[in-house]
């Protein structure tokens, strides 16, 4: 292969990263945990957090925790969407990209 395929292939798993990377970035992950659940956007900002039974709110150690799980598996969700879309471009060195 000469260099100018090669510069054109890289080129075309550059745009198609950044396609895949918006694609994320847009998406929303929601992560549940007893009565709170949470939603994350692709750029790891939370989005809204709530209170599935009221009832859980006199009791704050406990929702501590449950906000606290629900938090970590969206992040969780976020994580493996990015690792199924984009390690099959970057062989599992997406930090470099």
């Amino acid at each position: 292969m000469n260099m100018q395929n090669l510069m054109a292939e890289a080129q075309k798993m550059q745009k198609e990263l950044e396609r895949i990377n918006k694609d994320i970035e847009s998406s929303v992950f929601e992560g549940i945990s007893g009565a709170v659940k949470v939603m994350i956007s692709g750029k790891n900002e939370v989005i809204k957090i709530e209170i599935i039974d009221s009832g859980i709110l006199n009791e704050k150690e406990t929702l501590e925790d449950m906000i606290m799980l629900a938090v970590n598996d969206a992040l969780k969700k976020l994580n493996k969407t990015k690792e199924e879309k984009l390690d099959k471009y970057t062989g599992g060195m997406r930090g470099l990209f």
